[in-house]
């Protein structure tokens, strides 16, 4: 009796351990069914960003942005050779916070007009043209996130339209109190970029091969270019040179370029030729009397500052003389090994950034 009782017991045993055990793997099995679907909600939820296309008339042209999301107006301005497609992983990462992103191809860029007049492109034309844009949409405040020349741009609505422009980031190009003479910056740095200036002689290297144009450019200029290179490009080249033999080889796009990223740069430029794009820098000489009345208004917006370390305009320049000529200058964020394109090279850490600022100083 004591030996079917002692096996009756152990055989309980077995089938409670065994219960526990079910118990156990079911509930595990539940907790990963949990993970998996929050996880396919939140995929869900990014996929389910909508982009829609825009086409206005502003000043007499017309104009190309993208949008998406609802909330706070933040207006995205690229730079050369750039288009709104840059700002393609900005976009949907502030829909999902709760911003209105919207991103314009400037004038003479992707799909908004391009004109012939040289003049059209100044550096006044454009801020008349993204001020027109924001009346368009009807917001009395707003962000603007500017990269490049797009940064340039940005410098100058914050001081025209300080009661519009709420506050600032900046992206690759530094602050100054002044303007930059263009004259001191050609005799200083010349090089082959000097050329940009020169009609015809850059549309002739871009009409040539428009993919391997564009796939050395952004190349060259990354962080994923051989140490040394920017250096090269901007103290050992001359006017004489040209950029696809200045720029180093490659047979292969860094990794936050695909090719059909790069297709889509390559197609729209195709389409309207690179003349107007340069548009930027053959007003400069137009545009600094102008700009020196205007830089005297100062700049009081919140400002953020993103950069990478491997900018030439970090390089060459300084971050100095906006800690002394911005008072409400937030924070100096330089990215170790990125390059020139910022908000492409490291799109995850210059959203998070650019997020928590507005969360900052929109109120």
């Amino acid at each position: 009796m004591k030996k079917i009782r002692c096996h009756s017991f152990k055989r309980k045993i077995h089938l409670a351990i065994g219960f526990a055990i079910l118990l156990i793997c079911m509930t595990d099995t539940m907790i990963a069914s949990s993970k998996r679907q929050t996880k396919s909600r939140t995929m869900k939820n990014t996929d389910s960003i909508k982009l829609t296309h825009q086409y206005i008339t502003v000043n007499g042209i017309k104009y190309h942005y993208a949008e998406a999301g609802k909330g706070p107006l933040v207006i995205l301005l690229h730079g050369f050779p750039e288009l709104w497609y840059s700002w393609r992983q900005q976009l949907s990462a502030l829909a999902q916070a709760g911003y209105h992103a919207v991103a314009p191809d400037l004038r003479g860029f992707g799909e908004s007009e391009v004109t012939t007049d040289e003049r059209d492109y100044s550096l006044i034309q454009h801020a008349r043209d993204v001020k027109a844009l924001i009346d368009h949409i009807g917001a009395d405040k707003v962000v603007i996130v500017g990269h490049d020349w797009g940064a340039n741009l940005m410098w100058t609505m914050a001081q025209l339209y300080p009661n519009t422009v709420s506050a600032v980031v900046a992206l690759s190009i530094p602050f100054y109190p002044e303007p930059r003479d263009p004259a001191m910056i050609r005799k200083k740095w010349s090089s082959v970029f000097t050329n940009f200036e020169k009609k015809g002689i850059v549309e002739t290297e871009f009409e040539k091969n428009p993919e391997r144009f564009f796939k050395l450019f952004f190349y060259a200029l990354s962080g994923d270019a051989p140490d040394g290179t920017i250096e090269k490009l901007y103290l050992k080249t001359t006017p004489n040179d040209r950029l696809m033999t200045s720029f180093p080889p490659t047979d292969h796009l860094p990794a936050w370029l695909s090719k059909e990223d790069l297709d889509y740069y390559v197609n729209a430029y195709k389409k309207t030729g690179i003349t107007g794009a340069l548009g930027f820098y053959r007003n400069t000489d137009e545009d600094y009397p102008k700009l020196k009345k205007i830089y005297k208004r100062g700049i009081t917006q919140p400002v953020l500052f993103i950069g990478g370390a491997k900018e030439a305009a970090i390089k060459f320049g300084s971050t100095e003389q906006m800690k002394n000529s911005l008072p409400n200058l937030r924070k100096v964020i330089l990215l170790e090994n990125c390059g020139h394109w910022v908000q492409q090279e490291r799109a995850q850490e210059v959203n998070n950034a650019l997020i928590e600022f507005l969360k900052q100083e929109i109120k």
